[in-house]
């Protein structure tokens, strides 16, 4: 497969830049480079029909030198080996990024769920729990929702996690019980989840973009307001243009899968980002949707693709869709100054090249959006402490941890006078390396 498309031919590559710049042995080399365990499992759902199907997943554990794997589960049909191998790795990176003991996991089950129905989908994910139960658990392995995953089928995964691990005893504690819950993350509140989980990557994704416009003396292409673009408007979307719209920001384009919606007036109108969600709701796709103050009219703005949409004169582009978006092909094309990444792995190395030339500040997927998965690591802390945090806390504890994480990055990228991407590397492997044995 070509690099442009193997995500973890792009993410060896990330790692090599970064390599390049410290003095690490052949063994440490490999330890990064290779994934610890990978887990295949083939497991029977019973369908509604009565008949029961074999089912494909896996888990990769990629590594565990900081702590348990940490990473998410997707159900796709199009689950991609490559793909979850690059996720694991990044998670690995992104965990050391934050400074939380976690190592880097994901895993994944070749199915599409919207073929489902709710009684199948709840068979689909217990039996994928009870499949991968001996390889997981409070400090093993610390599973979380991923694409078509979500804190109901956590629920499922870790309630039956909890019967096949105590099935020999009589009884557990409340306190034992919390340890266990703390197995998955990214639970409902009433099932061991956190306060804060929900908003935690886009709130995480504007504390950094915050701290990094105190360090740039970046002016606004039509004005004091800064103009931003967001590809991607599911949860993460939705609230880091919210939240970058409280800080007084103008998000003038969005998108989904379907397509996008971009203001006419670049110079002075702005969505709401509350608005377009609720119009999206009721009418079923973003590009119904034009929303400024309170007039959701689509006859007063334009229709986008996603691809249109990454080469809009803007301030900030905000990726939060798809792996791949920003390439070689559209590189030179890009007329934002800042890319922030709140999706996963959404800039190929060769782009990096162009937008490091061209001046273009690129906040990487490791250190942007890491805001999830340190608001999981507080709800697993949580879990296992037999605690309940309010959001208040979690918020404060979050915002401290993210402007830790940008100052560490910054700092470094100034040391080796690098991109971002590979000081936050740079930063990540020297904490990992600490710790192998």
């Amino acid at each position: 497969m070509d690099n442009g498309n193997n995500p973890f031919e792009n993410a060896l590559r990330q790692l090599d830049k970064a390599l390049r710049h410290l003095k690490l042995t052949k063994f440490q080399t490999e330890r990064l480079r290779n994934s610890e365990k990978v887990i295949t499992v083939n497991f029977p759902v019973k369908m509604d029909d009565g008949e029961k199907r074999i089912f494909h997943g896996f888990r990769v554990q990629h590594n565990s030198a900081r702590g348990p794997y940490k990473g998410g589960i997707r159900f796709h049909h199009q689950v991609d080996m490559n793909e979850v191998k690059a996720l694991a790795f990044w998670m690995a990176i992104k965990c050391a990024v934050a400074d939380i003991p976690m190592g880097g996991g994901k895993g994944g089950v070749e199915v599409d769920p919207k073929l489902l129905s709710p009684k199948e989908l709840e068979n689909l994910s217990r039996a994928y729990a009870r499949a991968i139960s001996k390889d997981i658990g409070p400090e093993v392995d610390v599973p979380a929702p991923d694409v078509n995953t979500t804190p109901q089928i956590m629920k499922w995964m870790v309630d039956e996690y909890i019967k096949q691990v105590t099935k020999n005893k009589q009884q557990i504690t409340k306190k034992e019980k919390s340890k266990l819950m703390g197995t998955f993350t990214g639970k409902p509140l009433e099932a061991g989840g956190s306060l804060g989980r929900t908003e935690a990557t886009g709130r995480g994704g504007s504390y950094v973009l915050l701290s990094l416009l105190k360090k740039l003396n970046l002016k606004g292409r039509y004005g004091k307001e800064l103009t931003v673009a967001v590809q991607g408007f599911g949860n993460v979307g939705f609230y880091i243009a919210k939240f970058l719209s409280e800080a007084g920001m103008r998000v003038v384009a969005l998108s989904d899968s379907r397509g996008g919606i971009v203001v006419k007036n670049m110079e002075k109108d702005g969505f709401n980002p509350d608005l377009v969600l609720s119009c999206k709701k009721e009418k079923g796709k973003l590009e119904s949707c034009y929303c400024v103050g309170t007039v959701c009219d689509l006859r007063k703005g334009n229709i986008v693709s996603n691809e249109e949409l990454l080469e809009l004169p803007v301030d900030i582009l905000i990726p939060a869709a798809l792996e791949n978006q920003l390439t070689q092909e559209n590189a030179r094309r890009i007329k934002a100054k800042v890319v922030l990444e709140m999706a996963n792995g959404p800039t190929s190395p060769d782009a990096d090249e162009v937008f490091f030339k061209n001046g273009i500040t690129v906040v990487p997927d490791v250190l942007a959006n890491s805001g999830g998965v340190t608001v999981s690591y507080f709800e697993w802390e949580q879990n296992l402490a037999g605690e309940k945090w309010s959001e208040k806390d979690v918020n404060a504890k979050l915002k401290r941890k993210m402007e830790a994480a940008f100052e560490k990055v910054y700092e470094t990228s100034k040391r080796y006078k690098t991109d971002l991407r590979t000081a936050a590397f740079i930063l990540a492997v020297n904490r990992i390396v600490e710790k192998l044995d």
